[in-house]
C-alpha cells in the first residue's frame, strides 16, 4: 500500500511538472488547483488553460500534416537549447517530420510518455436544459467545464446551494462534481434533472417564489466614482451578480475589477458571484462608491524619464544579432531612441473611449514607423466586427487585431520591417478589416480582455493571456461565421516577411472559401426573395384589381338602386300629384236642362281618347286639371285644337271655356313639348 502511495505521488509530479511546461504557470498552488478541478486529468486540465484554436498534443508518431503547436512558452529543456544555440528537434524522427520547424510556430510542449497517445480536441459549446420541479433552465457551457461549473449556473438561477444539488439524467453512470464533461463524450443538446432530497418541497416552493420575485426585480444602483466625482445610476435585474456589476463599471471606469475599492455593499455580499437579489443591498435603490486600489508599486514608480532595458543571454543575442540586415540598430530593436530613452507611449492608459485611442495609436505609429502602414479602423471593436463580418457577403473581409507590446523587444522590428512593408500593407489594406490594441498598460491590456470576451468569448481571451511579454507584437486573425467568430492564426512577432505573407495568404484561402458559400446561399436567398416578392406584388396588384372592379360594381349597383329609388319617388310623387288634381275636380255635369255643356274629346299621345263633359263656365285651369289627372301634366304636354289649330294652354288659365271657344264640343289632341 505504501508502495501504490508513492508511485502514485511519483506520477502526480510528473503530470505537474508536464502542466506547468505546457502551459507556463510558474505559481504551483494554481496548477495543483487547475489539475485538481480536472481530476489531475493532464490534457483536460491543458484544455482549460490554453486555447484549443490552433493547438493538439504531440503523439509518439505524428504525422507530417497532423503536426501542431500548443499556446505557451517553451519548456525548460527548449529554454536550455535555446540558450546553447541549439535547435529543438521535433518529436517525431521520422523523415516525414525531419523537416526544420520555422521560427515563428511556438515552442513544442514535452508531454510526458503515458499522455502522448492523447489528442487535444477543441472545445464545443453543449447545450443543457434543467429542470427542477416548476422550473425549467436553459444552459450553455464549454465542453472543458466541470460538472460543478454546471451547478453553480444553476445555483445562480435556481438559488439553491451547489452542495443541496444531485444533478440526475447522464447517460454514463455515477459522475462527480470534479468530472469533465468532454470525458462523458456528450452530445449538443442534454436533458437533466435535479432533485434536492434535504430540501423540503413546500418550503422550497415558497422560497424559490420569492427568490423568483426577488431575481426578476430591477435595482437601481447609484454608483460613485470618487475620483472622477461623478455618478452612475444604473438598472440591473436581480439576476445579475455582483462580478458582472464590477465589471460594467470597468468598462465606464477603465478601472479593472481587481484594482477596484467598493464602499457600500453589505456584509453579506462575501461573493462576488452572488446575485443582486441574495446580496441583501436596499431595495428598490442602494448607494456605492468606487475608486481605484491604491498600490505601493505605483507609488514607487521611477520618476525618470529613462526606462532601464534588460541584459539578454548570449542565446537572445545570437537570435537578434542579425537584426541589422533589415536596416535598424540595436537601440531601435529595442524600442528606445538614440538618446536611450523610451518613447511616449502607443495609446493612452485611461482613453476615454476606443475611438480617441486609436486614433493617438494611429499618430504615434506613423510617427514611429513612416505613413507607409496598414490602415487601422478606428473606432471599437465591436464596430470593426460588424465592418468585417456583418455585411453583403461579397463585402465582407477577415479582421486582423494588432497587438502591439513596447516592453517587447521584437516590436520594433515587426512593425517597421513586417507591417510596414508595401505588400504586407498592400495585402492587408484589400482583404482584411485591420484594428489595433497596445497592451503595454495593464488596464489597457485589461480592457482589451473585457472586449474580446464580449465579442469573442473566453477562448480567445485565454489565448491572448497565455502568451508572454516577449512573444508580442501578435496578430489575431479572425474569421465571421454564422453562429460564432473564429480565431483562424495568431502570428507572434518573431516571424519574417515571406512566413507571414504565406499565413495571411492561408488565411484569405479558408476565408475565400467560406465567402464562396456565402455568397452562394445570399444568392440562392436573394433569389427567393425576389422571387416571392414578385409573387407578392403580382398577389397584390391582382387584389387591387379585384377590389377596383368589386367597387365598381359596388358603385354602379348603388347608382342603380339610387336612380330607381329617384325614379319610383318620382312616380310616387306624379302619382300623388295626379290624384290630388283628380280629387280636387268638380263633378261632371249630368246634363241639365238649362246648363251650358261643353263637351271635349281629347286625343292622347298613344291614340287614345279622353272624354269629358264640362260646364261652359268652367276655367281652362280645371281642364288642364282633368289632362294632368290622367297622367299628361301640364308642364310636359300641350293642348292643341285640330282645326284652326290653336296650343290652348298658352291661353290664360282663368278664361272659361266659352271664352276659348271650347263649346259645345270639340276635339282636341295632346303633343309633348319639345
Amino acid at each position: 500500500m505504501a508502495s501504490d502511495n508513492v508511485d502514485s505521488n511519483m506520477d502526480r509530479e510528473m503530470i505537474l511538472a508536464d502542466f506547468q511546461a505546457c502551459t507556463g504557470i510558474d505559481n504551483i498552488a494554481e496548477a495543483i488547483t487547475l489539475l485538481e478541478l480536472n481530476n489531475w486529468d493532464l490534457v483536460a486540465a491543458i484544455n482549460g488553460v490554453i486555447p484549443q484554436e490552433n493547438g493538439i498534443l504531440q503523439s509518439s508518431f505524428p504525422s507530417e500534416a497532423s503536426q501542431a503547436t500548443i499556446f505557451g512558452p517553451p519548456s525548460q529543456s527548449e529554454a536550455a537549447d535555446a540558450d546553447a544555440g541549439t535547435a529543438v528537434p521535433p518529436p517525431s524522427s521520422s523523415p516525414s517530420s525531419s523537416s526544420p520547424q520555422s521560427s515563428s510556430t511556438s515552442a513544442f510542449c514535452p508531454i510526458s510518455p503515458s499522455s502522448r497517445h492523447i489528442v487535444e480536441r477543441q472545445s464545443r459549446m453543449l447545450n443543457f436544459r434543467v429542470e427542477y420541479r416548476q422550473r425549467t433552465v436553459e444552459l450553455v457551457i464549454e465542453d472543458n467545464s466541470t460538472i460543478r461549473g454546471i451547478k453553480d449556473l444553476l445555483q445562480t438561477e435556481l438559488g439553491i446551494p451547489a452542495s443541496k444539488m444531485q444533478l440526475k439524467g447522464w447517460k454514463s453512470g455515477d459522475v462527480s462534481d470534479s468530472t469533465v464533461l468532454r470525458t462523458l463524450h456528450l452530445p449538443k443538446n442534454n436533458s437533466l434533472y435535479v432533485l434536492t432530497p434535504d430540501i423540503a418541497p413546500t418550503a422550497s416552493t415558497s422560497q424559490n417564489s420569492a427568490l423568483q420575485e426577488s431575481l426578476n426585480q430591477n435595482f437601481l444602483l447609484i454608483v460613485s466614482h470618487r475620483e472622477a466625482q461623478r455618478d452612475y445610476n444604473l438598472n440591473f435585474p436581480g439576476s445579475r451578480t455582483i462580478q458582472e456589476v464590477k465589471r460594467n463599471i470597468s468598462d465606464l471606469t477603465n478601472i479593472p475589477v481587481r484594482h477596484q475599492q467598493w464602499e457600500g455593499w453589505p456584509a453579506s455580499a462575501s461573493d462576488d458571484s452572488m446575485t443582486l437579489a441574495l446580496s441583501g443591498i436596499s431595495y428598490p435603490c442602494h448607494h456605492l462608491s468606487v475608486c481605484r486600489r491604491s498600490s505601493p508599486a505605483n507609488a514607487q514608480e521611477p520618476t525618470e524619464e529613462c526606462a532601464d532595458v534588460h541584459m539578454i543571454s548570449d542565446s537572445e543575442g545570437d537570435e537578434y544579432e542579425d537584426a541589422t540586415e533589415f536596416g535598424v540598430d540595436d537601440s531601435e530593436m529595442f524600442g528606445m531612441s538614440s538618446s536611450g530613452c523610451r518613447k511616449s507611449p502607443m495609446m493612452p492608459e485611461n482613453s476615454e473611449n476606443e475611438a480617441e485611442a486609436l486614433l493617438h495609436f494611429t499618430a504615434e505609429f506613423s510617427s514611429r514607423y513612416g505613413e507607409s502602414h496598414p490602415m487601422f479602423f478606428i473606432g471599437s471593436l465591436e464596430a470593426a466586427s460588424q465592418e468585417a463580418f456583418y455585411g453583403k457577403a461579397r463585402d465582407r473581409k477577415l479582421l486582423a487585431i494588432y497587438l502591439h507590446n513596447d516592453d517587447s523587444v521584437l516590436s520594433n522590428v515587426f512593425c517597421s520591417q513586417m507591417m510596414c512593408t508595401d505588400s504586407i500593407v498592400s495585402y492587408l489594406s484589400q482583404n482584411f478589416i485591420t484594428w489595433a490594441w497596445d497592451v503595454t498598460k495593464e488596464t489597457n491590456k485589461a480592457r482589451l480582455l473585457t472586449m474580446c470576451t464580449r465579442h469573442f468569448g473566453s477562448v480567445v481571451t485565454q489565448t491572448i493571456r497565455t502568451y508572454k511579454t516577449d512573444q508580442f507584437p501578435l496578430l489575431l486573425i479572425v474569421m465571421g461565421k454564422r453562429t460564432s467568430n473564429e480565431v483562424l492564426n495568431v502570428i507572434q512577432g518573431n516571424t519574417t516577411v515571406d512566413e507571414l505573407m504565406m499565413r495571411l495568404m492561408g488565411a484569405m484561402e479558408i476565408f475565400t472559401a467560406q465567402q464562396q458559400e456565402d455568397i452562394k446561399d445570399e444568392d440562392e436567398r436573394e433569389a427567393r426573395e425576389t422571387v416571392k416578392r414578385e409573387q407578392d406584388e403580382a398577389y397584390r396588384l391582382s387584389l387591387e384589381a379585384d377590389r377596383k372592379k368589386r367597387e365598381a360594381q359596388e358603385r354602379e349597383e348603388a347608382e342603380q338602386v339610387r336612380l330607381e329609388q329617384m325614379r319610383k319617388e318620382q312616380e310616387e310623387e306624379k302619382e300623388a300629384i295626379r290624384l290630388s288634381l283628380e280629387q280636387a275636380l268638380p263633378a261632371e255635369p249630368n246634363g241639365d236642362p238649362g246648363e251650358q255643356i261643353s263637351k271635349l274629346r281629347i286625343r292622347t299621345p298613344s291614340g287614345e281618347f279622353l272624354e269629358r263633359r264640362f260646364l261652359g263656365s268652367c276655367k281652362l285651369q280645371v281642364l288642364f286639371d282633368f289632362v294632368a289627372s290622367k297622367g299628361y301634366p301640364f308642364d310636359g304636354f300641350k293642348l292643341l285644337t285640330t282645326f284652326p289649330r290653336r296650343n290652348i294652354t298658352q291661353l290664360d288659365p282663368g278664361s272659361t271655356l266659352l271664352e276659348a271657344k271650347l263649346f259645345p264640343q270639340e276635339t282636341l289632341f295632346l303633343e309633348a313639348k319639345e
